[in-house]
């Protein structure tokens, strides 16, 4: 089979915001059944079960140093039969990934660079060779905040054999979606290779994601597309402006190279009910407000990136669920082109993008802290002259489009005989037009 490209971002939700290394099976089935009956109409169709679903007893905040990690005759982890009681006897994930695609939805799982250390201990036999797993390692090529892997040394051929036993099980039982992490910080050629080798021998379609993107280079650009569905751009993103702030400055580097061959990814939309046993914090609705939250949302899809909702579906405030739940919003992300950053001043960020024919959208951004009320010349904006049919797009309203017939200190950045929108915006908010 081949290694899963997308026409456009792939949407969901991931576990490790709200739950990190505890989800169980009850849990995501609550989440996927919400999203089948709330989220699929509009697109969201994939359900990711993040860190350490082999571990028999996780912990909220972190990870268990020496954790008794489930796992098989030949050392590939298996899904803690407590935790998914479907898994038992051998299952693996396969009556979960049924249920799911009963639903209409795809299953997902996160993965580490590597092979686990109880392997490791138990010298389990590498599937289809005559290696075992303490002959597969490297030793000093190790995460640097997941204690229970060690790397692998790619020199020797039953690394891949290793790689591919496991890829094939996923395959087995019906999976669709790979999070594979400690792939790109630091970058991780050979292991990255080798995982998207396993992935095309596999005798289903996978969608590869690599993570984390801390201090990712586009310079890796055409291996990443070579080798991956999404790449991280960008360290884990939480519930905090600092951490949405800088993302930015990465997606208007990244947002050009967006497109089936491959989607730069800003991580998960840290929104909804967060931190009920994950890695920081404590239950929470998120700690950004509904303009930043909103924020969020726009800038993600005015980047074309793809889209992980964090947040516990069922309990997240329904003020919250509506952001994912706005079609002409999310047409951004599925139908638009040549998306990019304009202008960047003064506390203002300005994207824009086409759609088909003469659409446009706008995206204006407010990263102070202040309110503020800006008249834009719309030929600044790309939306022309004199565009007709302006509509901010949240509220699903026209927006008054002025001629300017002399020079105001309102609006003295539009010169005399053009046509000015004026967007009001909130602290860290934002204003989404189409015209």
């Amino acid at each position: 089979m081949t290694l899963r490209k997308t026409q456009t971002p792939p949407m969901g939700w991931n576990s490790w915001d709200s739950y990190g290394t505890t989800v169980t099976e009850d849990e995501v089935l609550a989440n996927a059944v919400f999203m089948a009956e709330h989220l699929l109409p509009h697109g969201w169709d994939t359900i990711v079960i993040d860190a350490d679903w082999a571990d028999p007893q996780p912990r909220s905040h972190g990870y268990n140093d020496e954790a008794a990690l489930t796992i098989d005759a030949h050392g590939r982890l298996q899904p803690d039969p407590v935790r998914f009681p479907s898994s038992a006897g051998g299952a693996g994930f396969g009556p979960l990934a049924a249920r799911l695609h009963g639903l209409g939805l795809k299953l997902g799982v996160h993965v580490m660079r590597g092979i686990p250390r109880v392997a490791v201990a138990a010298d389990t036999p590498v599937l289809g060779t005559d290696s075992t797993a303490s002959q597969i390692t490297d030793t000093t090529n190790v995460c640097e905040w997941n204690p229970h892997y060690v790397g692998l040394d790619h020199t020797h051929p039953a690394a891949q054999a290793y790689y591919d036993s496991c890829v094939a099980q996923f395959a087995e039982w019906g999976l669709d979606f790979v999070k594979a992490d400690d792939m790109l910080w630091p970058y991780q050629v050979p292991d990255i290779e080798a995982y998207a080798l396993a992935v095309e021998r596999a005798d289903r379609d996978l969608a590869l994601s690599l993570s984390p993107g801390r201090d990712l280079s586009a310079a890796h650009l055409d291996h990443l597309r070579a080798n991956a569905t999404m790449w991280r751009v960008c360290d884990d993103v939480w519930d905090r402006w600092d951490d949405i702030e800088p993302n930015f400055a990465r997606l208007a580097r990244w947002a050009p190279s967006a497109g089936p061959d491959g989607w730069p990814d800003a991580d998960m939309l840290p929104l909804g009910r967060i931190g009920i046993r994950a890695e920081r914090g404590e239950p929470r609705e998120g700690a950004l407000t509904l303009a930043e939250r909103r924020t969020v949302v726009t800038l993600w899809v005015m980047a074309r990136s793809p889209l992980m909702i964090g947040g516990d579906l069922p309990t997240s405030a329904a003020e919250t669920i509506d952001l994912f739940t706005n079609d002409e919003v999310l047409r951004v992300l599925t139908q638009s082109h040549g998306n990019r950053e304009l202008l960047r001043e003064r506390g203002l960020v300005v994207w824009s993008a086409a759609g088909a024919a003469d659409e446009r959208w706008v995206a204006v951004f407010n990263l102070d802290d202040e309110a503020r009320v800006e008249p834009f010349d719309t030929r600044s904006l790309g939306l022309g002259a004199a565009p007709a049919g302006v509509v901010d797009v949240w509220a699903g309203e026209s927006v008054a489009v002025e001629a300017v017939h002399e020079q105001s200190d309102a609006a003295r950045s539009v010169a005399p005989g053009s046509s000015v929108v004026r967007v009001e915006l909130q602290p860290h908010g934002c204003v989404l037009l189409r015209a």
